[in-house]
């Protein structure tokens, strides 16, 4: 049986790529971005089996329309794709309010808006699967990225709780967590240099040129490999709640985690005595 998507981001990146596997697989697709022109070509190649809608996630009342028409043009929901995105690049010290605002409204807020407007006809018919894009960045944190991760740590949080909530409906949520993807005119994205950079501070500067000159090295996924195992994600029965798209990342996370729980355990005899003694109280 063919599905119906509904996916955020769609003009260009792993958004685009999701778009056109999920059609090329015989899916339906509401397809949103902020300007329409960008998907001309779908609608050229794919008629009536796709959906453009002009929509930008920061925007609450659109958000809602735009997934209320997409389920009134094609009579049912059953893939989620929060795929839209940004990384603000800069210290926490040269965040400006709104760089750190805009970067919540955008990743945040913005998923938040589409999963509460999709979960009502997803309840209603007791199936449908949200998927999350969060990244390698909501896994393990770096100097400069401090606004990015943030909003990517929130999205792990949030929809693993989401996971739970819905699950009773048979609604199922997947997080996928990307490492770095050629989604730019084949090249590996270089988070130093993607066009949303704080004013910089030249107190960081020598940290800047450190991590330039390790930026963009992880070998780079193919984004069409990616969509097509996103097509194979939203086929099982009982898919992961976490994936990691791409290896490049993976030792890292492990070794994060590892740090982690022995700092944890090191430093038990402070959580103990934060605890306190308990023998006094109250029965």
């Amino acid at each position: 049986m063919s599905k119906v998507w509904f996916v955020t981001g769609s003009s260009r990146g792993l958004g685009r790529c999701f778009v056109e596997a999920a059609l090329a697989h015989g899916d339906r697709v509401a397809a949103t971005a902020r300007g329409v022109d960008a998907l001309e070509e779908l609608t050229a190649t794919y008629g009536d089996d796709v959906l453009p809608l002009a929509m930008d996630v920061t925007d609450k009342a659109a958000v809602f329309a735009a997934v209320e028409r997409a389920r009134e043009h094609f009579g049912r929901l059953d893939v989620i794709v929060n795929n839209a995105g940004y990384a603000q690049v800069g210290a926490v010290e040269e965040l400006s309010e709104q760089e750190l605002r805009d970067q919540m409204e955008t990743n945040l807020f913005g998923a938040v808006w589409v999963i509460q407007a999709a979960l009502p006809t997803l309840r209603e018919q007791r199936s449908g699967h949200i998927i999350q894009l969060s990244s390698a960045a909501g896994l393990i944190a770096m100097p400069l990225g401090g606004a990015y991760h943030a909003s990517k740590w929130a999205l792990e949080g949030l929809n693993e709780a989401l996971a739970g909530e819905v699950a009773e409906f048979g609604v199922k949520v997947t997080i996928i967590e990307p490492g770095g993807f050629a989604t730019r005119a084949g090249q590996n994205p270089d988070p130093l240099n993607n066009g949303h950079m704080a004013q910089p501070d030249p107190a960081y500067d020598a940290l800047r040129r450190r991590l330039g000159a390790i930026a963009g090295k992880q070998p780079a996924g193919d984004p069409a490999a990616a969509a097509q195992t996103l097509i194979e994600i939203v086929s099982m029965a009982e898919p992961p709640l976490r994936v990691l798209f791409g290896q490049g990342f993976y030792p890292m996370i492990q070794q994060a985690y590892a740090d982690r729980l022995k700092v944890w355990a090191d430093w038990q005899d402070l959580s103990a005595q934060a605890q306190g003694n308990l023998s006094g109280a109250s029965r």
